[in-house]
């Protein structure tokens, strides 16, 4: 990235794109190679780093704001430059006299993932109150060559659907006003130049790290390119500066990739592992799960809860979360929510049993909780009603029967912080599974102001508490699923939910939109029910459980009820995912389609992959085609070999000796081959699965 210092005035943007050699700096000033233009101001006013409305600048505004009307219009006309760490990361500080504002922009470009972080923040420096209605995290530029953004949307039990739109003068335009990041506007998209593809062609990628209201936007700007820019949403009247207080955007984290829409992928995969914190400082390998909700859901009873760890345990199973219907009264979705304390009636001398039990089988024991929410039916609700967010006069709208409570409110954060630490004090709890199962509505606080970023802020607050306070314990976000998936919340935990939907045909496009952001090893990714809770398909243990493989692998059904071949089959997938799991969660990640209902994914480096290969739909073709790798050395030879168990259910497919050569010792092909003509592909039916170790001789 380039920019141009410029005296009286914002930076001006001179470059953001592939790396370009060491020197090559722009010959002169930007405005020397610029002409007047026709029925326009005299003074050229190109993108800067800050635009702002008011002052000669005609596109988005990086900052809306006033103060009982006036100042409405700034212009940034001193500026200052403190290097924090030599070309790779700087300090701008704008100031506006006549507003009375100043504004601290910081970037840094990281070396090791190519991904550039923006952060702005606003100071009100003058008499009386600044309303800020807008503050983006960060504006850059894009190509006016860019033709294609690409974007996840959806919904609950079906998240990260991929859309695309083409780029013109209309530009392009995302907002969430949920109050959570949402299960149908992610925030974050890419944008792609003419020629490229999954494998090739430049293309770049944006996501804010922001688990709240946020937009997005990519606008068309009258000198032939766009401004791509974004930051969180702000609610009328929700952000008032007094004299002296600031107001800090969220981050924005943006890559550029000569190496397609994979290799912005593969850098936000770099970036996201270099911004997590985990317990001992490092990511341990990511424990099997069984997670009881679809199992079970409120239907608790102590002495199955013990039947089910040990078959869990049988099969290889290293962790044991505890879902939804363990606390007081908990017998369904409509009570209880807030009273965190174990139902006397399912367990009569509280968790510690289970707890005991699971982790002497060698397990971990995790926990379900859901701390921002409350039932109308709850001890909680019924002590303190007003802690609900809530608008004076208004109903209150529910949403799953439960309403939520107001965040930001010091006696909240108190009060969660003891239950929740009262729990893990108490019980051998290694894991905290995080939910959140309702968009926000009413968001009022006590004094009738919107409380939307608040509550998002005592929710990082009450997560930085405890995991200050419980530092072994790990954290999952889960949202109904899908819905808290972002950048911000991953600071602060090490699992997201991906999906309330474990139907496998569906995971496959869900977990291939997630992976264009997040890396793998976050991803919980479980095997579930033969008939599918959320879609009623039903589909092979082996399909269930070769789309689960690639993420954090986990079960979420009755595994007690399963026939003994389905166990052995079971235990054969734990295996394998335990056995290749440092390769899947450690390295880069290739997504591709080998046409005819053939999706694919490689995890691992070049010279050593493990490779999934989809049958959605039945094949269209007398025979398949060629699976092409692309990323692969031209230069080297590989030997392929087929690793997944074989099904023992599936009806019996043609063969020959090639495939059959990579059942057994492998089958040695060029890498130049396998990326320019491919692997040749063995028959499959609908809904199955492949699993292939490609490794460099």
């Amino acid at each position: 990235m380039v920019l141009e210092i410029v005296p009286g005035e914002a930076p001006l943007w001179r470059y953001w794109g592939p790396k370009l050699p060491e020197g090559a700096l722009p010959p002169a000033p930007l405005r020397d190679g610029r002409t007047a233009a026709p029925f326009s101001l005299e003074f050229d006013q190109p993108l800067s780093l800050f635009p702002t409305f008011g002052i000669g600048t005609f596109g988005e505004s990086a900052l809306l704001a006033h103060r009982d009307g006036r100042d409405f219009a700034q212009a940034f006309t001193d500026t200052g430059v403190r290097w924090l760490e030599p070309e790779q990361a700087v300090a701008i500080t704008l100031t506006d006299p006549v507003a009375q504002l100043t504004v601290e922009i910081s970037l840094s470009l990281d070396p090791m993932s190519d991904v550039l972080t923006l952060s702005s923040r606003l100071t009100n420096d003058g008499p009386g109150v600044l309303d800020v209605q807008w503050l983006a995290s960060g504006v850059t530029p894009l190509p006016g060559s860019a033709e294609r953004v690409m974007f996840p949307s959806g919904r609950h039990a079906n998240e990260f659907i991929a859309c695309e739109t083409g780029l013109g003068r209309a530009g392009w335009r995302r907002e969430n006003r949920r109050g959570l990041t949402s299960h149908d506007a992610f925030p974050g998209a890419v944008a792609t130049l003419p020629g490229a593809t999954a494998h090739g062609g430049v293309a770049y990628g944006a996501q804010l790290a922001w688990s709240g209201n946020h937009l997005q936007s990519i606008q068309w700007l009258d000198d032939a390119g766009y401004q791509w820019m974004a930051g969180a949403w702000l609610a009328p009247g929700e952000v008032r500066l007094a004299t002296g207080e600031s107001l800090s955007s969220p981050e924005l984290l943006a890559t550029v990739s000569e190496e397609g829409w994979n290799g912005v992928a593969q850098n936000f995969h770099a970036a996201i592992r270099r911004r997590m914190s985990w317990p001992g400082g490092s990511m341990t390998p990511r424990p099997v799960h069984l997670n009881t909700w679809e199992g079970v859901y409120f239907d608790h009873d102590l002495a199955e809860m013990q039947a089910l760890a040990t078959t869990a345990a049988e099969l290889g199973v290293e962790r044991f979360v505890l879902d939804d219907g363990w606390f007081h009264r908990r017998t369904d979705d409509c009570r209880a929510l807030g009273d965190w304390h174990p139902d006397a009636d399912k367990y009569p001398d509280g968790l510690a049993p289970l707890a005991s039990h699971v982790t002497a089988l060698g397990m971990e024991f995790g926990l379900w909780v859901e701390p921002e929410m409350i039932n109308e039916d709850s001890d909680l609700f019924r002590a303190h009603p007003d802690w609900a967010l809530q608008i004076a006069g208004r109903p209150l709208l529910t949403g799953r029967n439960q309403l939520v409570l107001d965040m930001g409110r010091r006696e909240v954060g108190d009060h969660l912080f003891d239950a929740l630490s009262r729990l893990l004090s108490t019980l051998p709890i290694g894991y905290l599974k995080w939910d959140h199962n309702r968009d926000l509505t009413t968001a009022g606080g006590a004094d009738g102001v919107a409380r939307y970023r608040s509550q998002v802020l005592g929710t990082y607050a009450l997560l930085d508490r405890i995991r200050e306070a419980f530092p072994q314990v790990e954290i999952e976000a889960c949202a109904g699923g899908g819905g808290r998936i972002d950048a911000g919340i991953l600071n602060r935990t090490h699992r997201v939910w991906t999906s309330d939907c474990i139907d496998a045909r569906s995971r496959v496009a869900i977990q291939r939109g997630f992976l264009q952001f997040m890396p793998p090893e976050i991803m919980g990714a479980h095997v579930g029910a033969f008939t599918a809770h959320s879609t009623g398909r039903s589909q092979a243990l082996a399909f269930r459980a070769g789309v689960a493989a690639p993420g954090h692998f986990g079960l979420e059904l009755n595994a007690k009820i399963l026939a003994p071949a389905e166990k052995a089959e079971l235990a054969q997938w734990i295996a394998l995912h335990k056995a290749w799991r440092g390769r899947l969660h450690s390295g880069r990640v290739w997504l591709g389609d080998a046409g005819d209902s053939l999706p694919w994914q490689a995890h691992g480096e070049a010279d050593a992959l493990l490779l999934f290969l989809y049958r959605i739909e039945p094949s269209t073709l007398r025979r398949p085609p060629t699976l092409r790798l692309p990323m692969l050395d031209r230069g080297r030879v590989y030997r392929v070999l087929r690793v997944d168990p074989p099904d023992p259910h599936g009806h019996p497919m043609l063969s020959a000796p090639a495939l059959d050569a990579m059942r057994a010792d492998g089958l040695e092909v060029h890498g130049a081959w396998l990326a320019e003509v491919g692997l040749p592909i063995p028959p499959m039916q609908a809904e199955t699965s492949a699993v292939f170790s490609v490794t460099a001789l």
